[in-house]
């Protein structure tokens, strides 16, 4: 296996773009990586795109693919179509990434993109809601719903698909609320992860949401589904991102200008387990550190899947990134913020940069290069020299149903 350098990355900025169409926001995004990289789209060997929704919200489906690179003048390379729910794109990246490192292609294009805002909000949260298992969705619901004494006033009771939300804030909720219960985490304490992603989204222009809250506020939002309320929460909207990825023989021959490699790309699927056994998160989180050949006190800055706040606490436990019990605690204290020990999620996070589903880990990636070269402006990382990203996608029992973990070095 050879080693595998970024090239060039690009993003469009996240928001709710009805007049926009995937082909127009796969544009966007793939300029910018190929104007960074130093090519032309016909140098492409391969292409792998990621996409987790359009069947159900656009109708496109079988060749989203194709039909997205054709007006880029992109045809005749092996593009490949690549759906893993939210993990989509980083699904794709690692895909990209395992086609350049066994040397079958020395130039490959990781796209990832979404239409996911639609006018009428069950379109979304229906779309949403297949990401699991859909012969069993009410009976999971049945089983965990809680009671409102232990859900908190108004805000315990899970909403199906096409409901007024997505399925996955109550997942999120039942584990917030069992973190709470094992450690003594809490709500003030997610508000404060939650307020410190939004100042961070607030210093990136690709943000779809920049407005800076305090804890306070993040409390005073809507309940979603306790302990979670709305600022607490990802948005629905729509955006892309892509990465080049090419051989150090190509990156040479190009004269990329601070290639950054990808140091470890681990995948995995979800499976039954106990509930006292590894989470999925921890089991490629391990695999992806063995391959980089580093450890969690390495890692200078994360991007992990914030889904909710609660996502970006399960992560900075489960990656080792703070003691078990601790991620709340490590997170409200203020060391995941710009200039505290290890920042995280400096693009925003899901909750404030945006979380169209299918652009995402790629999304996490750009904001990772753009760190490790010096790129980020006024949400500069000092010394960062390793990066990771998690991404995680559905949900298979009691955890996700895709995960990726990258690591990433300068």
């Amino acid at each position: 296996m050879q080693e595998v350098k970024i090239i060039g990355v690009g993003m469009t900025h996240f928001g709710k773009f009805l007049e926009r169409s995937m082909k127009d926001l796969s544009r966007e995004a793939c300029a910018t990586a190929f104007t960074e990289a130093g090519i032309e789209p016909q140098q492409l060997q391969a292409a792998y795109v990621g996409n987790a929704m359009a069947g159900l919200v656009t109708g496109q489906e079988c060749i989203r693919g194709q039909v997205v690179l054709r007006p880029l003048g992109i045809g005749g390379i092996p593009v490949i179509n690549v759906e893993n729910a939210c993990a989509s794109s980083s699904t794709a990246f690692h895909l990209a990434w395992l086609a350049v490192a066994s040397g079958a292609y020395d130039l490959a294009l990781a796209l990832g993109v979404e239409k996911l805002y639609h006018e009428d909000k069950k379109v979304s949260f229906t779309a949403l809601a297949a990401a699991m298992d859909v012969e069993i969705i009410q009976q999971f619901l049945a089983l965990q719903q809680p009671k409102k004494a232990e859900a908190g006033e108004g805000g315990g009771k899970p909403k199906s698909e096409g409901g007024g939300r997505s399925i996955f804030m109550d997942f999120y909720a039942i584990g917030a609320r069992m973190h709470m219960q094992r450690y003594g985490s809490t709500q003030e304490q997610f508000a404060a992860i939650a307020a410190k992603n939004h100042y961070h989204g607030s210093l990136n222009p690709h943000a779809q949401y920049r407005e800076t809250y305090t804890p306070e506020q993040i409390l005073a939002s809507p309940l979603v589904s306790y302990p979670l309320t709305r600022l607490m929460c990802s948005p629905i909207g729509d955006g892309a991102a892509a990465a080049v990825l090419a051989s150090p023989e190509m990156a040479r021959k190009l004269g990329a200008r601070q290639p950054v490699t990808v140091a470890g790309s681990a995948l995995g699927s979800g499976r039954d387990r106990k509930m006292n056994e590894p989470d999925i998160v921890a089991r490629v989180g391990k695999v992806a550190y063995e391959m980089a050949g580093i450890g969690p006190e390495d890692v200078k800055v994360a991007e992990v899947h914030d889904a909710t706040v609660y996502g970006e606490v399960q992560a900075s436990e489960e990656l080792g990134l703070c003691p078990a019990g601790e991620g709340a605690l490590f997170g409200a204290a203020g060391h995941t913020r710009l200039g505290g020990k290890l920042p995280i999620n400096t693009s925003g996070g899901l909750e404030s940069k945006g979380h169209p589903v299918g652009a995402t880990g790629v999304a996490q990636i750009t904001e990772i290069v753009w760190q490790l070269q010096g790129r980020a402006g006024n949400r500069q990382v000092a010394g960062a020299t390793v990066g990771l990203t998690e991404n995680g996608g559905g949900a298979i029992g009691v955890e996700a149903a895709a995960m990726s973990v990258h690591i990433l070095k300068i």
